[in-house]
């Protein structure tokens, strides 16, 4: 957390040097818009179609606007690195994006909740817009944050149940968790889709509620089959092994070992077009101020 923090006070003092030099010379920079998409990130090759997926999306509905890439996890940019692929920071990424010029700057998370990578993030565009390193730099919202947003989660879950599963079937959504107040926004959705459907449940890896309420949620009902599905933009390390692996903590071992026969879907969230349009969507806030 030190060393995070340092990084991040060394880039802002370069970015506000760099500013002041800029502002030294008495004329404005012409203007040039830019987006930076941030996910939390990940090292599994698979999981790269999920962002493919969103980066296409951007590109369309945005065309001629310039589109960047940065990672919140400095855990996975660690592991990238030592692969050979080299991933910014948000604070690097906007850093390299005033050197270029750029003077109005979208950034747009793609987390799932307004949780405390998302309130992070805020804090560091935030210190970017203190210093006046860009004429504008507005944060899009992640995929739920208003009742308008939960609204389009619980249609795009309901869109991606498999259609051989039967209606007695279980199907289990697993997010991520977060400390942060913002976690009830699971429980909420579980609410919602259940008023859809009575066997839809929604827990969390680091959060509530958690795999042994869920565990006994479903087998409250009886049920004896659960489709398990990733509500986390990418099928990851948590949707393999944490949902889907052969240890006895995983989701997959312990609904099984309560009698529930397991179906993992590994399938993030942005491979699918209902889900990734909602993140697309929530970038014309920003870039209509532009």
């Amino acid at each position: 957390m030190k060393t995070r923090l340092m990084s991040v006070v060394v880039v802002i003092a370069v970015v506000l040097l760099t500013a002041v030099a800029s502002f030294g010379h008495g004329h404005k920079d012409p203007k040039k818009v830019g987006i930076l998409l941030v996910a939390f990130g990940s090292s599994e090759a698979s999981a790269q179609v999920s962002f493919d997926n969103l980066d296409a999306k951007v590109k369309k509905a945005y065309p001629g606007i310039p589109v960047r890439w940065a990672y919140t996890s400095s855990i996975i940019r660690h592991k990238l690195a030592k692969q050979g692929k080299q991933l910014d920071s948000p604070e690097v990424a906007l850093a390299r994006m005033m050197d270029e010029k750029f003077t109005h700057v979208a950034v747009q998370s793609l987390h799932t909740i307004g949780g405390e990578e998302y309130h992070d993030l805020r804090k560091t565009v935030g210190g970017f817009k203190v210093m006046g390193a860009f004429q504008k730099i507005i944060l899009g919202y992640p995929l739920m944050s208003t009742q308008e947003d939960m609204a389009k989660v619980v249609d795009a879950v309901m869109g991606i149940i498999p259609e051989k599963r039967n209606k007695n079937e279980a199907v289990v959504l697993m997010g991520h968790g977060t400390p942060h107040p913002s976690n009830a926004f699971y429980a909420a959705l579980m609410f919602q889709l259940q008023l859809k459907d009575p066997n839809i449940f929604v827990g969390t890896v680091e959060g509530y509620p958690g795999i042994d309420e869920v565990r006994d949620l479903v087998l409250k009902k009886k049920i004896k089959k659960a489709w398990l599905v990733p509500l986390m933009s990418v099928a990851g390390d948590h949707a393999k092994n944490d949902m889907a692996g052969d240890e006895d903590d995983s989701w997959k071992s312990i609904l099984t070992a309560a009698g529930i026969q397991c179906t993992p879907i590994l399938k993030g969230t942005a491979e699918y077009d209902s889900f990734a349009d909602i993140w697309v969507s929530h970038l014309q806030g920003p870039l209509s101020h532009f």
